[in-house]
C-alpha cells in the first residue's frame, strides 16, 4: 500500500514539475478573422461589392519570440477565401517588441504607402477577470482593455508562456495573449499552434527607416491627412463609423 501512494506522490510531483515549466522562445500561428462585409459602406456601391466577397477575410500571422523580443507578421491567407487584392494591404504590416528596452516599432502600409513607428511601448488599461479558456492547449485567463480611449479589447493570456505580448500591439498582461476579439472591429486573433523549435532569432527585427515617426508625429500626419476621408452622402453616422474603422486599423 505504502509503495502505491509513494507511487501516486512521485507522479504528482513529475506532474508538477512539468506544469511549472515556462516558454520564453517560441513561434505562435494566430488565425485572424474579420468579418469584412460588417466592415464595409451600406450603400449601393457597399452592397454591390459585398455580393462577390467571403463573410470572413482570414488570415495567418506568425508572432515569434525570444530573449524576451517578438515580432508579429504575415504569414498567408486561407486559401478558401478569394480576395481582392486591395484587402490585402495586411501582408505589408509587422510589429517589434522589445520588452527590456521598452521599446516598440511597427510597419503599416497605407494606401500603398509604407510607415514605420518608432516609440516607447503603447500602455492598454487591463482589468483581469476570473474567466478562463482553454486556447492552443494552455489555459488561459481573461482580461479586458481599452484601446485608441474608447475601442474594448477582450483578452485571454496564459502565464506559462512568459512573454507579456499579444498579436498586433495588443500588451501588457502577465504572460502571452493567445485570444483577441475587438468587437468594434469585427475582428478576432486566435492562437492556433504553439512551436518550440527551429525558432530563428534572426527573424526578430524591427522595420528600418531612414527617418521613423514617433506615436505623436504619425498620429498628427494621420489626423491631418485624414480630414476629408468618407465625407461624401448625408449619413453622417455611417461615415464616422467607416472613418473609425480605418482609423483604428491604422493605429492598431
Amino acid at each position: 500500500m505504502k509503495k502505491i501512494i509513494y507511487s501516486i506522490v512521485g507522479l504528482l510531483c513529475i506532474n508538477n514539475l512539468h506544469a511549472q515549466q515556462f516558454i520564453d522562445k517560441a513561434t505562435i500561428e494566430f488565425e485572424v478573422k474579420t468579418a469584412i462585409k460588417k466592415t464595409m459602406s451600406s450603400d449601393r456601391w457597399g452592397e454591390m461589392l459585398k455580393e462577390n466577397l467571403p463573410e470572413f477575410k482570414t488570415s495567418y500571422f506568425n508572432y515569434i519570440f525570444a530573449d524576451n523580443k517578438s515580432i508579429y507578421k504575415f504569414d498567408h491567407w486561407d486559401e478558401k477565401a478569394k480576395l481582392p487584392q486591395w484587402m490585402k494591404q495586411d501582408e505589408e504590416n509587422s510589429w517589434y517588441f522589445d520588452f527590456e528596452g521598452l521599446k516598440y516599432n511597427k510597419l503599416k502600409s497605407i494606401a500603398g504607402s509604407k510607415f514605420v513607428i518608432s516609440d516607447s511601448i503603447p500602455q492598454i488599461d487591463w482589468k483581469i477577470t476570473n474567466e478562463n479558456r482553454e486556447i492552443a492547449g494552455f489555459n488561459c485567463r481573461k482580461a479586458i482593455g481599452k484601446i485608441m480611449d474608447s475601442v474594448y479589447v477582450f483578452a485571454f493570456y496564459t502565464d506559462e508562456i512568459t512573454i507579456p505580448g499579444g498579436p498586433c500591439s495588443i500588451n501588457g498582461l502577465p504572460g502571452m495573449i493567445l485570444g483577441v476579439t475587438i468587437p468594434r472591429m469585427y475582428t478576432s486573433y486566435i492562437a492556433t499552434k504553439v512551436s518550440i523549435v527551429n525558432v530563428n532569432n534572426a527573424d526578430i527585427k524591427p522595420a528600418v527607416a531612414k527617418k521613423p515617426y514617433t506615436l505623436s508625429s504619425f498620429r498628427s500626419f494621420i489626423t491631418d491627412k485624414s480630414k476629408d476621408w468618407y465625407s461624401w452622402g448625408d449619413d453622417s453616422e455611417e461615415n464616422k463609423r467607416l472613418k473609425n474603422l480605418e482609423l483604428w486599423n491604422i493605429y492598431l
